[in-house]
Protein backbone atom coordinates (compact mmCIF):
# COMPACT_ATOMS: atom_id res chain seq x y z
CA UNK A 1 0.00 0.00 0.00
CA UNK A 2 1.26 3.32 -0.84
CA UNK A 3 -0.31 6.65 -0.02
CA UNK A 4 0.47 9.84 -1.63
CA UNK A 5 -0.08 13.61 -0.74
CA UNK A 6 0.57 16.49 -3.13
CA UNK A 7 1.16 19.91 -2.41
CA UNK A 8 2.09 23.12 -4.00
CA UNK A 9 -1.09 23.81 -5.98
CA UNK A 10 -2.22 27.75 -6.22
CA UNK A 11 -3.09 30.37 -8.26
CA UNK A 12 -0.65 31.90 -10.42
CA UNK A 13 -0.48 34.62 -13.40
CA UNK A 14 0.13 33.44 -17.15
CA UNK A 15 3.79 33.16 -17.49
CA UNK A 16 4.71 32.42 -14.17
CA UNK A 17 6.07 29.14 -12.31
CA UNK A 18 5.03 26.78 -9.75
CA UNK A 19 6.48 23.47 -7.94
CA UNK A 20 3.89 20.50 -7.10
CA UNK A 21 5.37 18.28 -4.58
CA UNK A 22 4.00 14.47 -4.09
CA UNK A 23 5.21 12.81 -0.61
CA UNK A 24 4.97 9.06 -0.77
CA UNK A 25 4.54 6.70 2.21
CA UNK A 26 6.35 3.22 2.45
CA UNK A 27 9.84 2.00 2.11
CA UNK A 28 9.85 1.12 -1.11
CA UNK A 29 9.07 4.42 -3.08
CA UNK A 30 12.84 3.74 -5.12
CA UNK A 31 11.10 1.00 -6.92
CA UNK A 32 7.56 2.69 -8.21
CA UNK A 33 7.61 3.98 -11.53
CA UNK A 34 5.54 8.11 -10.50
CA UNK A 35 3.63 9.84 -12.86
CA UNK A 36 1.62 13.35 -12.90
CA UNK A 37 -1.79 13.78 -14.60
CA UNK A 38 -4.13 16.27 -14.70
CA UNK A 39 -7.96 16.73 -14.87
CA UNK A 40 -9.74 19.61 -16.18
CA UNK A 41 -13.54 20.61 -15.45
CA UNK A 42 -15.20 18.97 -17.96
CA UNK A 43 -12.06 17.52 -19.35
CA UNK A 44 -10.56 14.09 -19.18
CA UNK A 45 -7.78 13.11 -17.34
CA UNK A 46 -4.22 14.05 -19.33
CA UNK A 47 -1.18 12.67 -18.60
CA UNK A 48 1.63 15.30 -18.17
CA UNK A 49 4.92 13.38 -17.13
CA UNK A 50 6.43 10.07 -15.83
CA UNK A 51 9.68 9.05 -14.28
CA UNK A 52 11.18 5.85 -13.72
CA UNK A 53 13.33 4.06 -10.78
CA UNK A 54 16.00 4.67 -12.98
CA UNK A 55 14.83 8.61 -13.64
CA UNK A 56 14.02 7.72 -17.18
CA UNK A 57 11.11 10.67 -18.03
CA UNK A 58 8.76 11.11 -20.65
CA UNK A 59 6.21 14.15 -21.10
CA UNK A 60 2.93 14.69 -22.99
CA UNK A 61 3.13 17.29 -25.92
CA UNK A 62 1.40 19.84 -24.12
CA UNK A 63 3.61 19.81 -21.51
CA UNK A 64 7.30 19.17 -22.81
CA UNK A 65 9.89 21.92 -22.43
CA UNK A 66 7.84 23.40 -19.52
CA UNK A 67 7.57 21.27 -17.25
CA UNK A 68 9.92 18.58 -15.66
CA UNK A 69 9.81 15.49 -13.34
CA UNK A 70 12.24 15.15 -10.96
CA UNK A 71 12.57 12.59 -7.94
CA UNK A 72 14.44 12.17 -4.60
CA UNK A 73 14.21 8.73 -3.68
CA UNK A 74 15.58 9.65 0.20
CA UNK A 75 12.96 12.04 0.72
CA UNK A 76 10.12 9.39 -1.00
CA UNK A 77 8.74 12.54 -2.67
CA UNK A 78 8.79 13.40 -6.76
CA UNK A 79 8.56 16.95 -7.89
CA UNK A 80 6.53 18.30 -11.15
CA UNK A 81 8.64 22.22 -11.41
CA UNK A 82 5.96 23.99 -13.82
CA UNK A 83 7.49 26.82 -15.86
CA UNK A 84 5.75 29.31 -18.51
CA UNK A 85 2.24 28.45 -17.11
CA UNK A 86 -0.74 29.28 -18.89
CA UNK A 87 -4.62 29.52 -18.43
CA UNK A 88 -4.61 26.25 -20.19
CA UNK A 89 -2.77 24.21 -17.24
CA UNK A 90 -5.69 25.04 -15.01
CA UNK A 91 -6.64 21.62 -14.00
CA UNK A 92 -6.37 19.61 -11.07
CA UNK A 93 -3.02 17.55 -10.76
CA UNK A 94 -2.44 14.34 -9.51
CA UNK A 95 0.62 12.55 -8.57
CA UNK A 96 0.29 8.29 -8.87
CA UNK A 97 2.50 5.50 -8.03
CA UNK A 98 2.66 2.01 -10.19
CA UNK A 99 5.37 -0.93 -11.68
CA UNK A 100 6.50 0.96 -14.84
CA UNK A 101 6.60 4.38 -16.26
CA UNK A 102 3.25 4.65 -18.59
CA UNK A 103 1.39 7.54 -19.96
CA UNK A 104 -1.85 5.14 -19.44
CA UNK A 105 -3.53 6.11 -16.31
CA UNK A 106 -4.59 2.44 -16.09
CA UNK A 107 -0.51 1.71 -15.58
CA UNK A 108 -0.79 3.31 -11.95
CA UNK A 109 -1.90 1.70 -8.73
CA UNK A 110 -1.93 4.27 -6.33
CA UNK A 111 -3.24 7.82 -6.78
CA UNK A 112 -3.11 10.99 -4.62
CA UNK A 113 -6.12 13.24 -3.55
CA UNK A 114 -4.74 16.02 -6.17
CA UNK A 115 -3.66 19.41 -5.57
CA UNK A 116 -5.81 22.53 -7.76
CA UNK A 117 -3.66 24.59 -10.20
CA UNK A 118 -5.15 27.68 -11.47
CA UNK A 119 -3.53 29.86 -13.73
CA UNK A 120 -5.35 33.13 -14.30
CA UNK A 121 -4.79 35.18 -17.83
Amino acid sequence: QVQLVESGGGLVQTGGSLRLSCAASGRTFGSYAMGWFRQAPGKEREFVATISWSESTYYGDSVKGRFTISRVNAKNTVYLQMNSLKPDDTAVYYCAAGGRPSSAGSAYDWWGQGTQVTVSS
